[in-house]
């Protein structure tokens, strides 16, 4: 079998895989959730000190029966986002080379864990509403989401990606929009009208403002001087036996 054909392959494999989580997730009950709102729940409860208990086809209710976290809450969308993101990113960068099945349960389970910090910090902050006068409060709460969401998904690919390229930034925020915007766009969700295009141009533009300050900050860094950035033989050297 050519390396471009399991290239083909581990491609397939990899989108198959988000489509099944994403037909799953559209029909999951809060039951059905549980392997995904019991960790972000326990981090919840120890990050806010506040005490939750599970009520079937509910969620994890407060002790208070002031917040529930339900099924919408589980942020199955931003796990199905960072391993679209981390497993193409993988492909991409190193095209059709051999490159091992392996790295699909671990784009899984870095998605995975990357969820579970991403959704208790979203959580976290629902529990401390933020009031804003010239929004209303779904409007800060979709806010409050997306800039959470795509922060970390921004966080995950600058901790996983090796180049120092500028260019780098566009993909991940690429991958938010296919995910975010494609997917509803494809689905028909336009058909609901102005609640739609409100949301639609929330997620197109918040993301560019979050990623502004970091571009910026990329373009101006400062230089190395030249005394460190091509050190003497003799540094070198002790560099290099000094990481062995």
């Amino acid at each position: 079998m050519s390396r471009r054909t399991i290239w083909s392959a581990q491609l397939l494999v990899l989108l198959l895989c988000a489509l099944a989580l994403k037909f799953y997730y559209s029909t999951a009950t809060a039951d059905e959730l549980r392997w995904i709102l019991a960790p972000t729940t326990m981090l919840v409860s120890l990050l806010s000190g506040k005490s939750f208990e599970f009520e079937s086809l509910t969620g994890y209710m407060s002790s208070d029966h002031m917040f529930v976290i339900a099924a919408p809450c589980a942020g199955v969308n931003f796990l199905i986002t960072s391993f679209v993101m981390l497993g193409l990113r993988r492909l991409w960068r190193d095209g059709v080379q051999n490159v091992s099945w392996r790295f699909i349960p671990l784009a899984a389970v870095l998605a995975y864990a990357a969820t579970l910090v991403a959704n208790t910090m979203r959580i976290w902050i629902a529990l401390h509403p933020v009031r804003v006068s010239w929004l209303t409060a779904n409007q800060v709460h979709r806010l409050e989401g997306i800039l959470v969401y795509f922060g970390f998904l921004l966080l995950l690919f600058m901790l996983t990606e090796r180049s120092n390229s500028v260019k780098r930034f566009l993909f991940p925020l690429f991958i938010y929009y296919a995910v975010t915007l494609g997917i509803p766009l494809a689905n028909g969700s336009w058909q609901q009208g102005s609640a739609f295009w409100e949301h639609f141009a929330f997620v197109l533009v918040l993301p560019l403002n979050l990623m502004l300050p970091l571009v910026l900050l990329h373009r101006c860094r400062i230089k190395t001087p030249k005394a460190f950035a091509n050190p003497s033989p003799g540094l070198e050297l002790a560099t290099t036996l000094g990481s062995e």
